[in-house]
Order: C-alpha cells, then sequence, then structure tokens
C-alpha cells in the first residue's frame, strides 16, 4: 500500500540587522545589545518560537556562525490539511506564513509579554505541488515593518528561508486499545488494511530474556543481558511490572516488542511515579535468534498544576554482540496526562512539541572508525535525520487507540514499522502505568494476584 502524502513547511537561517541611529537616545537600549527573538505562525497550527540572533549591519551573507543551516520552525500537513489550506485560499487568498520579531527576553511578565515588538513579515506560500516536488518561497533578507524612507536609508532587515518538501508517511492506527491485544492497520485515505495483531501479557518476571516461542533458545542464559538494561527490584504491592506487548505479521511472526525492565514504582512517602526514579520499557527488535534490543523508554509522573507523563526516548546503538547499555537520547518531553497528546521523534527541528534532541561530543563505538562528527556526520544522526515518528496517544480515563505516523525513509522492512509501532504501544501503557496509585487499574492491566 502506497504511504500517505504529507508536506513539511520549514523555515530556517534566521539572523536580524538592525540599523544603529545616528543620534541614539541617551535612555534607549539598542535592539542588537538585547537578545532578539520571533513567533512564526501558520495557519491555524500551534505558533512556533525561535530565538534570531543579531548581525552587524554590513552583514552581507550568513555562516555556519551566524545562524546558516539552523531549523527555527517546522510545520507538517497531511493531505487533508493541504486540501482544507487549498479550499479556504479560494475566498481568503493565498496562504501566508507570518513571522513577529519581538526584542527582549521570551516568556510573560504578571500576564503580559516581556517583549517588544519590531515588526513584522508575510511569505507567501503556494503548497500546490509540493506532496512530490520541493519549493523555495524566500530565501534572503526582507525589510521588517515601515523603516524610514530615502535613499540611504537604513531599515530593519531579517534572513530567512522557507520552503516546502514532500514527507510521505505510513499511517497505522491501532483498532483498541493496546492492553486489550488489538489489530494494527496501515490507513491510506479511506482504506484500512490489517498488518499488525498485538498481543499483550504479563512477562514472568524470573525470565529475563522474554523470548517467544519462535524465538527458542537456551534457558540457561536467561539472566543475561536484558537485566543489564532495567533494575531487579521486586517489590510487592505498589509496583506495576511485567507487563509486555508483541507485534505480529499477519503470518503470526512476531516483529517487535515491548517489555517492561524496570517496574513502575511509587516513590517513598507518595503514590506516584518519580522523575527520580521512573520505569522503563525496552522496545526490542528480532535478530540471530533472539530479541535485541533497539531503544529505551523512561516515563514518571511530572508535578504541576496539571500533571503531565514525562518521559524519555534513548536509541540504543549496535554494538556487535557488546553488551554495552549505553544510548543516545532521541526525545525527552512532556504530555498531558489530562488530554493526551502527540509523542514526536523529530531531529533537527523545532516543533513546538517541546522535544529535544540530544547531540553527544563522542560517537560511540559502531560509528565509522568512531569519529567524533559533528552534525549529522555524528551517529544516529547519520541514520536518523528530519522526522522519523510520532503517535498520538489519549489521556487517563480515555478510550486510546493510538495512531502512528512513521516517515518513509526510515521504514525499509516490516520490523521497522513494527518497531515504532511497539514504541508507541509502550507510550500509550505509560499513561496507565504512572497513573496515581490511589487508583486502581483496568482488570486488563491487572495480575491475576491483583484482582484477589
Amino acid at each position: 500500500m502506497d504511504p500517505c502524502p504529507f508536506v513539511r513547511v520549514t523555515v530556517g537561517n534566521l539572523a536580524l540587522k538592525i540599523p544603529v541611529a545616528s543620534k541614539p537616545a541617551r535612555t534607549v537600549v539598542h535592539p542588537s545589545s538585547s537578545p532578539c527573538f520571533c513567533k512564526i505562525r501558520l495557519n491555524n497550527l500551534p505558533v512556533q518560537t525561535a530565538v534570531v540572533p543579531c548581525l552587524p549591519p554590513e552583514t552581507q551573507t550568513l555562516d555556519a556562525n551566524t545562524g546558516l543551516g539552523v531549523t527555527a520552525a517546522t510545520f507538517h500537513l497531511s493531505k487533508s490539511d493541504l486540501d482544507r489550506v487549498a479550499s479556504k485560499s479560494i475566498f481568503s487568498g493565498k496562504l501566508c506564513l507570518k513571522i513577529a520579531i519581538y526584542t527582549g527576553r521570551r516568556g510573560t511578565t504578571c500576564g503580559v509579554n516581556s517583549g517588544r515588538l519590531l515588526g513584522r513579515v508575510s511569505v507567501p506560500l503556494d503548497l500546490a505541488g509540493t506532496e512530490s516536488k520541493a519549493s523555495v518561497f524566500h530565501n534572503g533578507w526582507v525589510s521588517v515593518g515601515k523603516g524610514v524612507k530615502g535613499a540611504g536609508a537604513q531599515i530593519t532587515q531579517i534572513h530567512l528561508n522557507v520552503k516546502a518538501e514532500p514527507d510521505p508517511r505510513f499511517v497505522f492506527q491501532f483498532d483498541g486499545e493496546p492492553e486489550c491485544s488489538p489489530q494494527v492497520f496501515q490507513i491510506q485515505g479511506n482504506i484500512r488494511q490489517p498488518v499488525f495483531t498485538c498481543k499483550f501479557s504479563f512477562r514472568n518476571t524470573g525470565d529475563r530474556t522474554q523470548r517467544s516461542r519462535s524465538l527458542q533458545s537456551d534457558q540457561s542464559g536467561s539472566r543475561s543481558w536484558l537485566s543489564s538494561f532495567g533494575s531487579e527490584r521486586e517489590r510487592p504491592g505498589r509496583e506495576r511490572k511485567g507487563w509486555s506487548i508483541t507485534v505480529h505479521d499477519l503470518s503470526g511472526s512476531p516483529v517487535a516488542a515491548a517489555s517492561m525492565v524496570t517496574p513502575f514504582v511509587a516513590s517513598p512517602g507518595s503514590d506516584r511515579v518519580s522523575r527520580s526514579n521512573p520505569g522503563c520499557w525496552l522496545i526490542l527488535r528480532p535478530g540471530d535468534g533472539t530479541w535485541q534490543p533497539w531503544g529505551r523508554l523512561e516515563a514518571w509522573r511530572e508535578r504541576g498544576g496539571a500533571d503531565g507523563l514525562g518521559y524519555r526516548f534513548e536509541l540504543i546503538p549496535d554494538t556487535n554482540g557488546g553488551m554495552s547499555a549505553g544510548g543516545i537520547v532521541l526525545a525527552e518531553s512532556t504530555l498531558s496526562l489530562n488530554k493526551g497528546g502527540k509523542f514526536v521523534l523529530d531531529l533537527g527541528s523545532n516543533s513546538g512539541s517541546g522535544n529535544k534532541a540530544s547531540v553527544v561530543p563522542n560517537s560511540p563505538a559502531c560509528s565509522p572508525k568512531s569519529s567524533g562528527d559533528f552534525g549529522y556526520g555524528l551517529w544516529p544522526y547519520c541514520l536518523y535525520r528530519g522526522f522519523v515518528m510520532s503517535a498520538r496517544v489519549e489521556g487517563e480515563g480515555r478510550c486510546s487507540k493510538p495512531t502512528v505516523e512513521v516517515s518513509v525513509q526510515h521504514v525499509t522492512c516490516t520490523e521497522d514499522a513494527a518497531a515504532y509501532v511497539a514504541l508507541a504501544a509502550a507510550v500509550d501503557l505509560c499513561m496507565d502505568a504512572c497513573r496515581l496509585f490511589s487508583q486502581r487499574l483496568r482488570k486488563e492491566l491487572c495480575q491475576p494476584s491483583d484482582l484477589l
């Protein structure tokens, strides 16, 4: 089945040139001496904020030290979004990307924005055809607001690059909640085709290798490498442990799994899982007759006005048979426990979701020649670029049937897609694992001994 068309609109290479007044006021601080930022808006998508570096007025070109190559905002539009934009443009004119530039620090003070507006710019976008072909809408300097007219007059300018690129994705949707062992369908327009089945179970805590019937091996190693990824603590009562979900293809062969290797335990004196003692899942892929670790997901319950699900996802390097448990953080953020939200792996973008891709200074041993390459040369950025995947889940107490989007460039086989589906299931189950321990879970998530 074909992937679904998506378009990625990116804004980057931001820089600001602010002229110096010939007779500056003594009481006014020139904007270039204070931080500047901008708010970027596209249609009704969430507003994104980015820092804008200030350059000397005589600067003509950008380089790596002045913002060249830095992505400030990324917007993702599905086919339905594009159709909606096209229908609106008939009556309201062309779609425009709007950027408001401010001087001062970001945030609010007593409910009032602390930044001072310098001006606004708009870039018209024509997204027709961008599902199959990239298009650059602007690349260079543009005037900000209304400057002083006249020969030789200096005005404030902002440099930006705005472009749209095709970003096709495979879309999957669970037919039920993960703990109910649902089918998973691939979605393409109005077509739904079953591609995977999920099996939720309770892992035998004595079998740390979590091997399936079709991946049998010597039981003498049952307490081998898997225990190094999770804690051995087994506290009775106030903990949730042993959850596992296995993803099978339509032939019944296991192609991915998610296994809770560190129990979700209430912190002493509380009924919540704390950041200092998170629960942990391993995302596993089959290989060499056993399960191989691919990713690690930690989760906890964040305190605040409205509690959130804090999470951290690490990609585990392939150490060619080694036992290293080290990983590289690809995402660390928070989802609303009340409303749910979207778990996103998006490297190199400021998507406004709060996700952070962590760049480490040293390449792991598995990178070519163990080199300390920068940027996209650094593992895993040489393999994972741009948008990778997203999973939308519902909040506590709501029926959640996760929807998973995976970039086509990151799927080369069934096991690739299945690994992202297993990760989405683990994120959804974390919503339940991080519920307050004063609240009872649904029966599907309770071991038989807990129901007695």
